[in-house]
């Protein structure tokens, strides 16, 4: 276990040196062991602060699977469940065909609700009940349970709010309660973050020479791009909350719960995949049921948003193109090349923390995944 440390560490080093990332963040899990932990880089450009293992990263999706394992914790102790209507816990959100709606629906992004109104600002997803208020007397874009697409945004409130409406708790505090304490990653886990903590993340960038995306060019990707296009004054991508660096290094945007990314340090979301799979020092999330009820595919087919091929467990994606690629890989990938995966097969927990966005681009992922796959594979 020595030699994918020190290797993945080498790797680490050269990603930084060689200017592809700033700051970088690896940590792996092995049935239920730490056995990679490497860092590199500076948190922050403009101070020089280093990158520490306990340094948070703004992730983007990759923290949606975090929400969804406070579901499967809430499923777990009874408190829901998995095919419970969400007009039952939350009935503002049954109008419009949204009636039959469940909690299953949800996790694999099928309710129908992936937009929100195109002239959506940051300073609006920082509103918890107007956001929820918001999408719950939203028209469905198709049947409920019926398609898949990814809901970038409203994931996050549709979950979250299934949460607090079960629990009476907003989601960051049950995260805290059951996730992330048990765990004892409370420090390296967050939704909305606590203003003590701002000081201690990294902060994101745009990588030299990236390209800014113009009202222009938005237009001309939505004549193409499902992901892009305005229904009725609603879009998957309203122009002003994309998860750009400034928008991920906002005060207000880090402090508020917006669940459909996380704030993490890419020890603890591993540990957090580690806990779902088995014990990690005596806690076990949950049920090995469960974890096979979670990891299936629960629907699959052309996700209607992305316009390409979706396979969804429940709040997780399932495999992810690349050296750890596998039907028995679940997890999330956040936009800015953050992931975090864990592979039920070989008992492997793995993810990547940086503050480079390098949008769609996973190229670090896969380079220290190769390393990670061919030193820790069965056998």
């Amino acid at each position: 276990m020595k030699d994918v440390q020190r290797q993945v560490r080498d790797v680490v080093d050269q990603l930084v040196e060689s200017g592809a990332e700033r700051g970088l963040q690896v940590a792996v899990y092995r049935h239920g062991d730490l056995v990679v932990d490497a860092v590199a880089g500076v948190a922050d450009a403009t101070t020089g602060r280093p990158v520490t293992a306990d340094t948070p990263f703004h992730v983007t999706s990759t923290g949606k699977g975090v929400a969804s394992t406070v579901v499967h914790v809430l499923v777990e102790k009874g408190v829901l469940g998995y095919d419970t209507p969400i007009v039952d816990l939350w009935p503002e959100f049954g109008v419009h065909g949204k009636e039959r709606a469940t909690v299953r629906h949800a996790l694999t992004h099928s309710t129908g609700v992936p937009g929100l109104p195109q002239a959506t600002t940051p300073e609006d997803l920082t509103d918890w009940d107007a956001m929820c208020a918001t999408i719950a007397g939203a028209a469905p874009w198709w049947e409920p349970g019926t398609r898949t697409g990814y809901h970038p945004q409203s994931y996050g409130y549709v979950i979250g709010e299934i949460v607090r409406r079960a629990t009476g708790r907003p989601i960051s505090r049950v995260l805290a309660d059951e996730v992330a304490g048990p765990l004892g990653v409370s420090a390296e886990m967050f939704f909305g973050v606590p203003e003590s903590e701002l000081d201690r993340l990294a902060r994101l960038e745009e990588p030299e020479g990236g390209m800014e995306l113009t009202p222009e060019m938005m237009a001309a990707m939505a004549e193409q791009v499902p992901f892009f296009r305005v229904l009725d004054g609603w879009t998957a991508a309203p122009p002003a909350a994309m998860p750009s660096a400034d928008y991920c290094n906002r005060r207000d945007v880090l402090t508020a719960d917006i669940p459909a990314g996380a704030v993490v340090t890419a020890r603890a979301v591993a540990r957090m995949y580690a806990a779902l799979m088995g014990e990690v020092d005596g806690v076990r999330l949950v049920s090995p049921e469960r974890l096979s009820e979670v990891t299936a595919v629960a629907i699959s087919g052309v996700d209607e948003i992305t316009g390409f091929p979706a396979n969804r467990g429940l709040g997780y994606d399932i495999g992810f193109p690349g050296p750890l690629d596998s039907p028995t890989l679940f997890g999330m990938a956040g936009s800015g090349g953050t992931a975090a995966y864990a592979d039920t097969a070989s008992g492997v927990a793995f993810a990547v923390a940086k503050n480079r966005v390098t949008a769609g681009d996973y190229s670090t992922f896969h380079h220290i995944g190769a390393i990670v796959a061919k030193t820790l594979s069965p056998g």
